[in-house]
């Protein structure tokens, strides 16, 4: 099935049409035409059945071709706390965080993340981001597409804590409890929870010590040390299998 993004207003309208951007896949990569089938999705839970009206040279016309269904959200509601990676790393932290289900991303700058963003490359970053989370969930079949927030500071992304909880972070200190020792602790399966991944170099003790302050409950991954983006999938793949 050939899946589309479309915001709301346009999903539940009686036909739309696509801009060039929008269309671009549609014709350049499927090459779809007058009667192909598509479903529409608005990432808030929404999906409709579409068909393909007309094709321009750079505009597809869709009209409607069922009702439109809801689909629920997540069991749980998680949140991923990533801080940034250099290079496409954190576009593939985003990607996989749609397929692994994530409600809600909040990419972070700790003291030793490399990258680093004033307000408008941030904007930009988030904006680049969204897209990519969109394309995961055309993808993959999803119906929720997660909100991505603003850039934060680490003290920042810990108010956001107690708002999460419980939250779970990846700690690199001796004697700390196994994620699933962790999870197993939970006797019922909370309606919502986040998972805090450090950046290469891990967090800095402080900043350890300020999110444990906040409420967040440090974790261990095993015996390697995983690269930032590995963790957060891997965090992401048993908080997900037990909760979501």
């Amino acid at each position: 099935m050939l899946r589309q993004f479309i915001d709301t207003p346009r999903l539940l309208a009686d036909g739309c049409v696509l801009d060039r951007d929008e269309s671009h896949h549609l014709i350049r990569v499927l090459r779809v035409t007058p009667g192909d089938a598509v479903e529409g999705f608005d990432g808030a839970g929404i999906i409709r059945p579409l068909r393909v009206a007309r094709v321009s040279k750079n505009e597809v016309g869709l009209e409607p071709a069922g009702v439109p269904v809801a689909r629920p959200r997540p069991a749980c509601a998680i949140t991923l706390f990533v801080c940034i990676s250099k290079g496409n790393r954190m576009d593939w932290t985003v990607e996989k965080a749609v397929e692994t289900g994530a409600s809600r991303i909040v990419p972070v700058l700790s003291a030793r993340t490399v990258v680093r963003l004033d307000a408008q490359e941030g904007l930009e970053k988030r904006m680049r981001w969204e897209r990519v989370a969109r394309e995961a969930a055309r993808q993959c079949g999803a119906a929720w597409v997660p909100r991505i927030e603003a850039p934060l500071t680490c003290d920042a992304s810990a108010a956001l804590v107690a708002e999460a909880s419980p939250v779970l972070v990846g700690a690199l200190r001796p004697n700390t409890p196994l994620l699933r020792e962790a999870l197993a602790a939970f006797p019922e399966r909370p309606a919502q929870a986040g998972w805090f991944v450090g950046p290469e170099g891990d967090f800095t003790p402080d900043e350890l010590d300020r999110l444990i302050a906040a409420g967040a409950i440090p974790v261990a991954l095993g015996g390697l040390v995983l690269r930032a983006e590995t963790a957060a999938l891997y965090g992401l793949c048993v908080i997900g299998s037990r909760w979501l």
